[in-house]
C-alpha cells in the first residue's frame, strides 16, 4: 500500500464533464458517476462499473482468471463506496478509468478521515475488513486531497487481466 505516493485524481486522462463515457485516448477509457444523495449507492456503483467492464471487454470473461479479475474490481468498488458511506459523510463521485495495463477506481467523498486497514486484522470478526480487502486485491491504493478543499479521493489500482 502506498498512501504517501499522491496520484492526482484522473491520471488516466482528461476529467470528464459528467456521467458517461469519456475517451482520453485510443488506449485509455474513463467513466464517471455522480453519487451524491442517491439511494442504493453501493449497488448502483457496482452496476455502473460492471457495465464499464462489459464495454471495455473485461466481461464476459473468457477464463476463470479474467472472471476473478472482474469480480475483484467489483468487490473493491463496493468496499470503497461503502467506506465513504459509513465513514466519510457519503460518496460524491465514482470514477473508473482503464488503459491496457491497469484499471483505476476513485471515490471522492466529503470526509476528512484517513482510511487504513484495521490492524491487527482479525478474520472472522464482523466489520472492519474493507481497506484490508482493498490492500490485498490492489496493486496500490492511497488518498489524494486538494489543499483548501473539503473531502478527499480514495483511489485504488488493479492490474488489467492478461
Amino acid at each position: 500500500m502506498s498512501t504517501t505516493r499522491q496520484f492526482p485524481p484522473g491520471e488516466f486522462g482528461s476529467e470528464p464533464d459528467g456521467a458517461g463515457t469519456t475517451h482520453a485516448g485510443p488506449e485509455s477509457r474513463v467513466r464517471t458517476l455522480a453519487l451524491g444523495s442517491a439511494s442504493g449507492i453501493v449497488p448502483m456503483a457496482r452496476d455502473f462499473t460492471r457495465q464499464a467492464l462489459y464495454d471495455w471487454g473485461w466481461l464476459p470473461a473468457e477464463s476463470a482468471d479474467r472472471r476473478a479479475a472482474a469480480e475483484d474490481v467489483l468487490l473493491v468498488v463496493s468496499e470503497l463506496v461503502t467506506n465513504a458511506c459509513l465513514h466519510a459523510e457519503g460518496p460524491e463521485q465514482l470514477r473508473v478509468s482503464s488503459d491496457t495495463k491497469a484499471l483505476r477506481l476513485e471515490v471522492t467523498d466529503r470526509g476528512t478521515g484517513q482510511p487504513a486497514p484495521r490492524t491487527p486484522h482479525r478474520a472472522g470478526r464482523p466489520g472492519g475488513h474493507g481497506m484490508f480487502i482493498v490492500q490485498r486485491l490492489c496493486l496500490d491504493w492511497g488518498v489524494s486531497r486538494t489543499p483548501g478543499a473539503p473531502g478527499k479521493t480514495v483511489w485504488a489500482v488493479l492490474a488489467a487481466p492478461a
